[in-house]
């Protein structure tokens, strides 16, 4: 079985920053993308920023310039650092990885079970 679990959320005031990371266990052949979406009351889910094995990064234009996501393939662990946030930034994070485990020959999405994150104004 594999698990993706997230920490960091929380409540934070409009400007402050926070940082979530999101560890994955169990039995894991290999890991390509990893990645942070998010998904607010009525909104559908959003990428926010993802990153391969080899460290290229994407991030939506929303949070480009205040969020960097960072990754550590030897903890099969990523991070997302949240700086100057906004109201707007509040959601619930949800971790993903692409991801093979032992006995499986092809990679699936694997998601964490999401961690709040509220902006107050």
């Amino acid at each position: 079985q594999v698990q993706l679990v997230e920490s960091g959320g929380g409540l934070v005031q409009a400007g402050g920053s926070l940082r979530l990371s999101c560890a994955a266990s169990g039995s894991i052949f290999s890991i390509n993308a990893m990645g942070w979406y998010r998904q607010a009351p009525g909104n559908q889910r959003e990428l926010v920023a993802s990153i391969t094995s080899g460290g290229s990064t994407k991030y939506a234009d929303s949070v480009k310039g205040r969020f960097t996501i960072s990754r550590d393939n030897d903890k099969n662990t990523v991070y997302l650092q949240m700086n100057s946030l906004k109201p707007e930034d509040t959601a619930v994070y949800y971790c993903n990885a692409d991801l093979r485990s032992y006995g499986s020959r092809r990679y699936f999405d694997y998601w964490g079970q999401g961690t709040q994150v509220t902006v107050s104004s």
